[in-house]
């Protein structure tokens, strides 16, 4: 009888899972991918069938996902925010805690992953876990018919086990990619993107002074370390605290693309065209199934030009513009139309390129010579680096070093096609040639549930090899998954994420393993999209197995109820427009304002300026009422990001008189009571919250959604009263404009102001 066990690696780091008596199975790594490959083994298949071991050569599980907010060893800031909602990163067999928010952060997501393993592993005599082991080698014996000899080394000593299957689920991040240009010894900083965590680190002891923070690489990591180091920046340079580098100010980011992306935010809206637009995570509208006839086809691989225009479409549609109005060079023309639409996920990214932040050129870095780098084509420079970052991917490929050149060769490696480095059958699971080897989440974008589905399906394939149900023998029987891959790796034509479209895959691995997906029900309640169907998001716990256990099943309906229950919150309140108003603010807006005043000791007049939004990391500073005192609340560790607001123009008054006038406020978005406030600075330092001027709250919309998102707010400050009311109008998922009109009324003052913010 062969010893069990489960191997995967990440970064070289490996897990293994075992079947009982009959075979033995290895997975390698202990981040999502092994996990939920171990869990399925031990618990949707019949009992005693398999033990499941779990080497991983990191200290800690979780892969790349952080455990803690001050774990910084992983390739993922703890305090990075996701760019997927928790309702699709997940498992459908375990619900997040209550008071998660929307978009986790990294670490909260290592967290998940702990109560996964404590849940479904952690006790279990079927299952061991080996961390800060690595799988050096594993051997098929029999072309694997007869299992695998599997080298294991750990704190400098050797071990070797044999086991009856292997199967890897590392992912994608095996070695960073780093162009040839970058590779050699540099008198700048060169870092890659997994490693950038603040601008102290990246420009080192002695910083130049000022300089470009040049970021290489135009597709999602690209935009979004960019419009990370951009928020860093513009947070150094209008905090009130003086930031450790000197001029600080000085710097900014300099984006080298090849191809014009786009871009969207975290959260969009189903509604484009209303002004009074509702907002939901971006996943919610990317999965609902209702925007697509069913049964669902596949979308990526090879896109035609009637489809590369038509998606083009969708995207300009659900963003509201072409993106001409941030930068020529993020302007998605006719000709790009006609190429594979590109995507990436950031607030900030866009209007940190209309400000000038961030400045972009088109080409790719062909010298760096000193702190001048030359592009191609064109030969273009960039003068005055002070440091590179390059977001240029990983190359998988290392996670396969541990097998024997024979075995790659039968999956058709190729180290080259580093998006597509092995060509697996059905779905990236598995190949018909290499006995008793299996993979899962070993592709580009591992989104949680199909991570979960492949762990399925090896299960199913391997625990009932002689008596495979008739859906899955028909599916396998006109998979064509490897053929299609060998046939996209040069096209010129393939999409952004060649596996497969996720929703699409979900389909087919239901269909094959006869999952039946749950229906949500709204209760009578309208939840209604765009195009007046229910939104129907698929999330991983729209499918539970048959297999799971009670337990299991209550966390996935309890899954289901909250995603139903957020969609209608957002679909019909203002939940989450106070977010989408707050991001949509950062830059710079032009202002009109009349004020006129029943005192001829407040003169009446018209003021014309502008106003900045300045974004920086949120302070602690502020009370919530000059009268009581009480402390301003904050969200403890995380407190988030804020605006400086600052007012800058000329007030005439209607006797003629002019003078420059100026003001600053800070304001504030609470996650966690999704409450947009505005606060007083300090007299005596204007980049210093004072007390609280006023809470904004949204109203639901009475009239339709064609007159904008009208707010108000009241507040009692000293011995004057502020009646304060907002109109907000969007085009899609940015502000066109905004209106705010208050009147104050106290012993010595009795005005009304009205004033419109344009771009």
């Amino acid at each position: 009888m062969y010893e069990s066990a489960v191997a995967w690696k990440l970064e070289q780091s490996h897990v293994q899972v075992g079947l009982y008596s009959r075979v033995a199975l290895t997975t390698s790594g202990a981040g999502p991918s092994g996990l939920v490959a171990a869990k399925t083994l031990l618990h949707n298949t019949p009992k005693g069938s398999f033990t499941v071991s779990v080497f991983d050569s990191q200290n800690a599980i979780g892969g790349l996902w952080p455990t803690s907010k001050t774990d910084d060893g992983r390739q993922v800031h703890p305090l990075m925010l996701a760019n997927q909602s928790k309702h699709t990163m997940q498992f459908s067999d375990l619900a997040w805690e209550d008071d998660t928010p929307q978009l986790p952060r990294a670490w909260m997501v290592g967290k998940y992953l702990e109560c996964y393993l404590d849940r479904y592993l952690a006790g279990n005599p079927d299952f061991e876990l080996h961390l800060g082991t690595r799988v050096v080698r594993a051997e098929p014996r029999e072309g694997g018919k007869d299992g695998w000899d599997v080298l294991l080394r750990s704190q400098g000593k050797e071990e070797s086990r044999r086991f009856g299957h292997l199967l890897i689920a590392s992912g994608y991040f095996g070695q960073p990619i780093v162009p040839e240009a970058l590779v050699k010894p540099a008198s700048i900083p060169v870092v890659h993107s997994s490693r950038y965590r603040d601008l102290k680190t990246l420009l080192g002891k002695k910083p130049p002074g000022k300089g470009k923070i040049v970021v290489v690489g135009g597709q999602m990591s690209g935009v979004e370390i960019a419009g990370t180091i951009a928020s860093h920046l513009s947070s150094a340079a209008n905090s009130p605290d003086e930031f450790e580098i000197p001029d600080i100010d000085k710097y900014s980011v300099h984006h080298v693309v090849q191809r014009p992306i786009w871009v969207f935010p975290l959260y969009t809206t189903a509604e484009p065209k209303a002004t009074a637009a509702p907002f939901l995570p971006l996943d919610f509208s990317s999965y609902n199934r209702n925007n697509r006839p069913l049964p669902l086809v596949n979308t990526q691989g090879h896109i035609r030009e009637d489809t590369a225009k038509m998606v083009h479409s969708i995207y300009e549609r659900a963003l509201g513009n072409d993106q001409a109005i941030f930068s020529p060079l993020l302007h998605v023309d006719d000709e790009a139309k006609s190429q594979p639409p590109y995507l990436a996920v950031s607030d900030w990214y866009c209007d940190f390129v209309r400000s000038g932040l961030i400045t972009l050129s088109n080409g790719k870095i062909e010298l760096l010579e000193g702190n001048t780098a030359v592009l191609s084509p064109g030969s273009a420079k960039v003068h005055e680096i002070a440091a590179v970052v390059v977001a240029t991917g990983f190359d998988p490929s290392p996670c396969l070093d541990f097998l024997p050149e024979t075995t790659r060769k039968q999956l058709h490696h190729s180290p080259r096609h580093t998006e597509q480095p092995v060509a697996l059958a059905f779905h990236g699971t598995h190949h018909p040639d290499v006995s008793n080897l299996g993979f899962v989440g070993f592709y580009r974008s591992p989104y949680w549930g199909v991570m979960q589905m492949q762990a399925r399906f090896l299960a199913e394939f391997w625990s009932k090899p002689d008596a495979l149900p008739e859906p899955l023998l028909q599916k396998l029987t006109t998979d064509d998954s490897i053929q299609r891959t060998l046939r996209l790796r040069d096209d010129p034509r393939l999409s952004q994420f060649p596996m497969g479209d996720y929703p699409w895959l979900m389909q087919e691995f239901a269909e094959a393993l006869s999952i039946d997906a749950i229906t949500p029900s709204f209760d009578g309640a309208p939840g209604l999209s765009h195009n007046n169907q229910p939104l129907d998001m698929l999330t991983p716990a729209r499918y539970p197995s048959p297999t799971d256990d009670g337990q299991a099943k209550e966390d996935a309906a309890k899954s289901v109820q909250d995603t139903v229950n957020v969609s209608i919150a957002g679909l019909t309140t203002p939940t989450f427009v106070s977010r989408a108003v707050f991001r949509s603010l950062l830059g710079t807006w032009k202002l009109e304002r009349d004020l006129t005043s029943k005192l001829p000791s407040h003169p009446s007049g018209h003021f014309s300026g502008t106003a900045q939004f300045l974004l920086r990391d949120r302070t602690s500073d502020g009370i919530q009422c000059a009268k009581d005192g009480t402390p301003a609340s904050s969200d403890g560790d995380d407190l988030g990001v804020e605006y400086l607001y600052v007012e800058d123009g000329e007030f005439k008054t209607d006797g003629g008189f002019g003078f420059r006038a100026t003001r600053r406020y800070i304001w504030r978005y609470d996650e966690r009571k999704d409450v947009l406030s505005v606060w007083f600075a300090k007299p005596e330092d204007q980049k210093r919250a004072d007390y609280l001027f006023h809470e904004i709250e949204f109203l639901t919309p009475q009239g339709g959604r064609d007159e904008g998102w009208s707010a108000k707010a009241g507040h009692l400050c000293i011995d004057d009263y502020y009646d304060v009311k907002y109109n907000f109008a969007f085009e899609a998922v940015n502000l066109e404009q905004w209106r705010i009109e208050y009147t104050v009324n106290g012993p010595k003052k009795d005005y009304t102001i009205s004033g419109t913010y344009m771009r």
